[in-house]
């Protein structure tokens, strides 16, 4: 098959926070391609400016040198095809289920917005809570409200910050699954980021893997491993503890 068109290309990003007169490096000369359609995980060490990196993609942040390109286009600050799912859950607590789908639908026609909503609701598993309050939800249910609120408004992107951090992990295991079926069915370009080798393995096509700050990518790492992935598996087992090598880490396997 032909190589997919590549959707975004960050090219020798650098970025470095100035405070109280002293300027701290974060990012040092990233370069960076992710192809249409792909689903990136970014990993490294904690605090290394993994979600820097991420918000600069999503054009929160300017880089201090160097540019983000998406579809060829220069990044220069938010755009609605690109949607950023924070690390802490962002659904707003005076709004339904149905409400907070339709948050962002405010330009769409009733009858199509709807239908968006409906479709949402039924692809997330909510189907029976669309009139209850976020504060009904269990946390993989209100993270499950977010993802389809970010789906709704038909992004390009996805760009999702430790989005399952908070869950306990039976949940997070299910929302991976949940976050897989989506993605192959919509066909988002996804930029992942986790500071956990095991997510990244098991959803990701690639993992880029980042060294202390200021950071680099020290390498990226293809996943060849079709969906769904045996988490038990010899092929498995070599990625994943070669990216825990690539960190340091192997002895903590």
């Amino acid at each position: 098959m032909p190589p997919k068109p590549i959707k975004l290309a960050a090219q020798h990003i650098s970025m470095a926070f100035t405070r109280d007169g002293k300027t701290t490096p974060v990012l040092s000369d990233i370069n960076l391609e992710v192809a249409q359609g792909e689903f990136l995980c970014i990993v490294g060490p904690s605090g290394c400016g993994k979600s820097t990196l991420l918000s600069a993609m999503a054009g929160f942040l300017s880089p201090t040198s160097g540019e983000i390109r998406i579809d060829g286009q220069a990044v220069t600050g938010p755009d609605p095809r690109r949607i950023f799912v924070f690390q802490e859950r962002g659904v707003f607590p005076w709004l339904t289920v149905e409400g907070n789908i339709e948050f962002g639908l405010f330009n769409v026609p009733r009858h199509e917005r709807e239908q968006r909503i409906a479709h949402y609701v039924k692809m997330v598993g909510l189907t029976g809570f669309e009139k209850a309050y976020p504060a009904e939800l269990s946390g993989g249910m209100k993270q499950r409200l977010e993802v389809a609120r970010a789906l709704a408004v038909n992004p390009d992107m996805l760009l999702l910050d430790e989005p399952f951090g908070a869950l306990d992990s039976i949940t997070r295991l299910t929302m991976r699954s949940e976050l897989l079926r989506i993605w192959e069915a919509e066909g988002n370009t996804v930029v992942f980021v986790t500071h956990d080798i095991e997510e990244a393995v098991q959803l990701a096509d690639r993992v880029a893997v980042m060294s202390d700050r200021p950071a680099t990518i020290q390498q990226i790492v293809t996943i060849d491993i079709p969906h769904p992935r045996d988490l038990s598996s010899v092929r498995y087992l070599e990625l994943r503890n070669g990216i825990f090598e690539q960190l340091g880490l192997a002895h903590k396997i």
